[in-house]
């Protein structure tokens, strides 16, 4: 059997592309690009998520200066004074306490003895400057955390008392 030389050589088979094969690749590269997004955007996300601490876990795990952060628990009887429109006071959970300066008005629940979260950022020293003081309005609203050490330790008010 000879091959006219006039005539081109056969063409190798090739697989021609069907509809199911062109929406199957849309579908991996619509779903690489969503991940892509997704990524991006938790890591963008990361540097303003602010955590909650207790006065624990900040002497426990330590807390760099500059770092923002939420912290709660117990306002310490007789620890809150004022330094013109400064008010000092500390929190605990009852194993530890943090020194918390917040300039602004604090709310009407605000008192010794009460539970409050401030967020604001830790400065050099260990004092915790707050931008901003929730002061709690019933059990519901402290931080699970902090009140289950004030529960542990057996200074847990229930409401009325």
């Amino acid at each position: 059997m000879t091959q006219n030389p006039a005539s081109p050589p056969p063409k190798p088979r090739t697989r021609q592309r069907t509809r199911k094969s062109h929406r199957a690749a849309f579908i991996v590269a619509a779903v690489v690009i969503l991940g892509a997004a997704v990524i991006l955007a938790l890591s963008a996300l990361e540097d303003t998520v602010v955590f909650f601490y207790s006065p624990t876990d900040v002497a426990e795990k330590g807390v760099s200066a500059g770092q923002q952060a939420r912290v709660g628990g117990l306002v310490v009887e007789g620890s809150v004074s004022t330094q013109g429109e400064t008010t000092l006071f500390s929190v605990t959970d009852t194993r530890h306490s943090i020194d918390i300066a917040y300039a602004g008005i604090l709310p009407d629940l605000f008192r010794e003895g009460q539970g409050i979260v401030a967020e604001g950022s830790f400065a050099e020293g260990g004092r915790f400057k707050a931008d901003r003081v929730l002061a709690k309005h019933d059990e519901n609203y402290m931080p699970p955390e902090v009140a289950d050490a004030i529960k542990a330790s057996g200074q847990w008010k229930e409401t009325g008392e």
